[in-house]
């Protein structure tokens, strides 16, 4: 069995900003297991951002992260480092927005992380297994996941500056996880700009902390400022390791192959999220084939509603107070079928939506504050009814608790067939004594 790891002992790191040049440090530390990869903004009172592709926002040439008024920028060379190391736990203290540019690579980190050492942990490691294809296309470039029986991810870059920069012209590197050396291939290789994109983004502001002795600008006949590659092939080489940084916002280690053509951040943030689909819809396939938190007979107990209004038949998975799945098996024998419609039979959308509000009560039911509460529906927002539910369908069922508290739940949900969403809304419900109801 494979473990999980975090490191050692906590490690810090300082420099200004890649882009914006304001002082930053940076300070590793571990964590549990089953905790993954969190940023710390210890200057707005310890926020939490973790590092997770649903938290990504739009910034040009890099990768950022925003969660509530935390944000951090420039976050790719660090969790490339950190997927160097096959990290599964780590939280990340930065006392500023932007991460240390340092020298522009992912080296720095990763030999940081190798000062502080790299501990195993007793919890397994949960991949992501890529089992069907994935193609991102925006444009010229391209990138496509495919599974594969290699023990980890295999990543191919095929680079392509020809009408730019004949110089770089065209670079192919290959890398694997399971096999290859981050640190001597991947990790000493630097974000670049040929010359006239430095330009631009100087009179945008940017960089004007560096001089070209200190970031790999590149011009028609080499980098500028005395510089000097480190590889023949280093551009490629740092694709890769913003590939891979980028790639470890799906929160968990991919077993896979990816094949990139001239993709950046974006796409890769792209492929990222068609990931973490793909993922949750195996895990909710998976669960709905084995799991049994709580069946109808358990469900009677933990459930105010009767024949012919309980539309939850099983509770796949509880996770504390935060997150429920749950199943409805949709067959012809629903008394709904009798009128809606006779010659077309489709569930009828509010009771799509009554089912998810029905798992969330459950969950709501699951805090202590909140024993012998009755969850009366409040309000109801952004509903959307996406597909049609029809005899033979299985609902799966998610709730999610955005808030509760004494007296009002929010709660968002999601009903799927198969890998398909049917609904979604934000329920809201008010919470009163039972004996009241």
């Amino acid at each position: 069995m494979e473990t999980q790891k975090t490191i050692a002992e906590p490690v810090g790191i300082a420099g200004k900003g890649l882009f914006h040049g304001k002082d930053a440090e940076l300070t590793f530390r571990p964590a549990p297991e089953n905790h993954g990869i969190v940023f710390r903004r210890t200057d707005l009172g310890n926020a939490t951002v973790p590092a997770l592709v649903d938290h990504v926002v739009k910034r040009s040439r890099r990768t950022a992260l925003k969660l509530g008024e935390a944000v951090i920028e420039t976050c790719e060379h660090v969790l490339s480092a950190v997927a160097g190391w096959s990290i599964d736990n780590l939280i990340i203290d930065l006392d500023a927005a932007e991460v240390p540019g340092v020298d522009g690579s992912a080296l720095p980190f990763y030999e940081a992380i190798a000062s502080a050492g790299v501990r195993e942990q007793a919890a397994a490691r949960r991949y992501l297994v890529v089992e069907e294809p994935v193609t991102i296309v925006q444009d010229e470039a391209e990138l496509v996941a495919l599974p594969s029986h290699d023990p980890g991810l295999d990543l191919t870059y095929q680079l392509d500056y020809s009408p730019q920069n004949a110089l770089i012209g065209r670079q192919l590197q290959q890398f694997r996880t399971h096999g290859d050396d981050y640190r001597d291939q991947i990790a000493p290789s630097r974000t670049f700009s040929l010359e006239a994109e430095a330009k631009a983004a100087l009179a945008q502001g940017l960089f004007a902390h560096l001089s070209p002795s200190e970031v790999l600008v590149i011009g028609e006949d080499g980098p500028l400022g005395g510089n000097a590659f480190r590889f023949a092939d280093e551009p490629v080489r740092h694709k890769i390791l913003d590939l891979l940084g980028d790639l470890a916002l799906v929160g968990s280690p991919i077993r896979g192959r990816v094949i990139a053509r001239r993709s950046g951040h974006p796409l890769n943030h792209e492929l990222a999220r068609a990931l973490v689909t793909q993922g949750r819809r195996q895990g909710r396939m998976e669960l709905a084939r084995t799991a049994n938190v709580a069946d109808v007979r358990r469900l009677l107990r933990m459930m105010p509603h009767r024949y012919p209004m309980l539309l939850v038949d099983r509770v796949l998975e509880i996770d504390g107070d935060r997150r429920a799945l749950g199943v409805k098996n949709v067959t012809i024998n629903e008394p709904f079928f009798q009128g809606h419609y006779p010659g077309t039979p489709i569930m009828p959308g509010v009771l799509i939506v009554e089912a998810m509000a029905q798992l969330s009560g459950v969950l709501i039911g699951q805090s202590l504050e909140q024993v012998g509460k009755l969850p009366i529906m409040l309000s109801l927002d952004r509903v959307k009814l996406r597909r049609t539910v029809t005899p033979g369908d299985q609902l799966i069922l998610e709730a999610e608790a955005v808030r509760i508290r004494s007296r009002i739940a929010h709660m968002r949900c999601r009903a799927y067939v198969a890998e398909e969403v049917a609904a979604e809304a934000e329920v809201k419900f008010m919470l009163v004594d039972d004996d009241q109801s």
